[in-house]
């Protein structure tokens, strides 16, 4: 099976020309996936570049492992992004010159039933991206406490009916599958709305499931330790929560999306955006793939800390006083 035929990679050629600007760098593909964004990258690098590429998921691992079984540049770590600095060696840490996170549900995992993820296909309440994580979207459904299970249903999935749908779950005890769950949330959402409720019920059970929104702030902040000066982080995102986070981290060095100033009332920007427009999918590849219609791409470099808490005066001030 090729990277294509496993997962098709969303905004492939765009991210990957964002992400590399020297061919002879070190790069981390956080979310590797089929492999579709590490081939493409891969082309893009000399014979003594290094690709670190990252999933929990051990059948993305086992998949790309066999698919580049040769090629020496490609150093594939199992475990979840979050972690990345301790999954890289230390010896890249302050070195790497781009970051890439394609966030979300691999294609592979969508259309294999036994993984929980669909509403469309009857499996196990699972939504476990690997086997490291222990909780499963059964383990939550069945054992939340109503308030816990609403605000879940509001906070992560933005669900409108997060009330009565919350109460038809613990209603419904237990649910095993996924089958089940659509049966319940049918129940009470009307036909025209049904599909959009399933959908946002099933993102914010995953999201939950794989804590996802915590793995990104932690990525977002060891990633920005782990580049190089002006190295670059490029993040596809699929959804506001995530989108969010990256637009405040990009834009403010916090999520909270609050502007941080110096001593001297200048903002302290550890990164730089560098496109003010999101950068999205063709019509095109809307068309040839419907899982990119709500994606968007976000760049951003890191800037120098050298300046980062200091007025651009004080070095003539300095000067004038005799002490630099």
């Amino acid at each position: 099976m090729t990277p294509s035929a496993y997962h098709k990679p969303v905004l492939r050629d765009e991210a990957v020309r964002q992400l590399v600007t020297d061919p002879f760098g070190t790069y981390v593909d956080g979310t590797l996936g089929g492999g579709g964004h590490a081939a493409q990258i891969l082309q893009q690098l000399s014979g003594d570049a290094r690709l670190y590429a990252i999933d929990q998921d051990e059948e993305a691992i086992a998949h790309v492992a066999e698919h580049f079984a040769d090629e020496e540049r490609l150093i594939l770590l199992r475990g979840n992004f979050g972690y990345l600095d301790v999954l890289l060696p230390r010896e890249v840490h302050g070195g790497v010159d781009g970051i890439l996170l394609d966030l979300g549900v691999s294609s592979h995992q969508i259309d294999e039933p036994g993984r929980g993820f669909s509403f469309q296909k009857d499996g196990p309440l699972d939504m476990r991206m690997g086997s490291l994580q222990t909780r499963t979207a059964a383990d939550i459904v069945n054992t939340y406490e109503y308030k816990d299970l609403r605000d879940l249903l509001f906070q992560y999935g933005e669900e409108r009916e997060s009330v009565r749908i919350a109460r038809a779950i613990i209603n419904a005890r237990p649910l095993e599958t996924t089958e089940q769950l659509r049966d319940v949330v049918s129940g009470v959402i009307p036909e025209r709305f049904r599909n959009k409720s399933l959908a946002r019920v099933f993102q914010a059970l995953r999201i939950e499931v794989n804590g996802e929104l915590q793995m990104l702030r932690r990525i977002l902040e060891k990633g920005h330790e782990l580049l190089r000066e002006n190295g670059r982080f490029v993040v596809i995102t699929y959804h506001s929560l995530e989108d969010r986070l990256c637009k405040n981290f990009f834009r403010y060095g916090n999520f909270g999306g609050d502007p941080v100033k110096d001593f001297y009332g200048n903002e302290i920007r550890p990164m730089e955006v560098l496109h003010k427009k999101i950068i999205t999918p063709t019509d095109e590849e809307k068309a040839e793939n419907p899982r990119a219609r709500s994606a968007k791409l976000r760049v951003a470099a890191k800037n120098p800390v050298t300046h980062i808490g200091r007025h651009p005066n004080d070095d003539a001030v300095n000067k004038r006083r005799g002490t630099l």
